[in-house]
């Protein structure tokens, strides 16, 4: 079993990702507590933060890093039905709903996370309404790309959702620096995973993108070289 390490953190105040989380209002002593009370891990390539089925006791803040969030369906495949980025909190709803974990997080690269214990952080969502609203609103907004999501995978052909997929992926972890390359490494299954197709079809559809020089494929590296090919292909009018 991989070991977890711990890093150097500074006080949430000074977190350079605060701004993108739930803690972004918080203040004064709500925020020292928080600050004192977390423990942050660095979790390697491939290590679990938690098991679906597992107890709730606390939420975990991803400092720097990519986490998948995924579930075993009936059949034994993985489904990934959430991204995580650095600012990202993960397991608060299931603890805020005292239920186990419905689903597994698993590192995708090397990251920097802090867990935060749960009578803290249901003791900061009582005093502080900033950090409830925040909460609401993060759970508003999950709600609705699920809404999304269950519609777009009922009514949208494979294709469009594969490239879809390829401009959520450049929404959630941008480009890397200086390039057109997707900062993020996935297999292609779970590209297919979050497709919701098999990953013979995803290759596929990959392969056509490729040829048609819409994306250029790099082993496990997606170069978008046509973003606006990459939209009309999307059929998103709003992009």
């Amino acid at each position: 079993m991989t070991q977890t390490k711990t890093f150097d953190h500074v006080h949430c105040s000074q977190c350079e990702k605060r701004g993108d989380s739930v803690f972004c209002c918080m203040h004064g002593e709500n925020l020292d507590e928080v600050s004192d009370s977390k423990t942050c891990s660095i979790y390697r390539k491939g290590q679990v933060l938690f098991n679906e089925g597992g107890h709730p006791f606390g939420i975990y803040c991803v400092n720097k890093g990519k986490i998948k969030v995924s579930i075993i369906g009936d059949e034994g495949k993985e489904q990934i039905v959430r991204l995580a980025k650095d600012g990202d909190v993960l397991g608060y709803r299931s603890m805020i709903a005292s239920e186990r974990y419905n689903a597994t997080a698993t590192a995708l690269e090397d990251s920097q996370v802090c867990f935060i214990p749960r009578d803290i952080f249901l003791g900061a969502l009582k005093k502080d309404s900033n950090l409830s609203n925040e909460v609401m609103k993060l759970l508003s907004a999950q709600l609705k790309e699920a809404e999304i999501k269950l519609t777009h995978l009922a009514q949208k052909p494979v294709r469009e959702r594969l490239a879809e997929t390829l401009l959520f992926l450049k929404e959630t972890y941008g480009f890397e620096q200086g390039t057109d390359v997707l900062s993020v490494q996935l297999s292609r299954e779970e590209i297919a995973n979050l497709v919701g197709t098999a990953t013979e079809t995803a290759i596929r559809l990959l392969s056509e993108l490729n040829k048609e020089r819409i994306i250029e494929l790099v082993g496990k590296k997606i170069r978008i070289t046509n973003m606006k090919g990459l939209i009309k292909t999307a059929n998103l009018s709003d992009y």
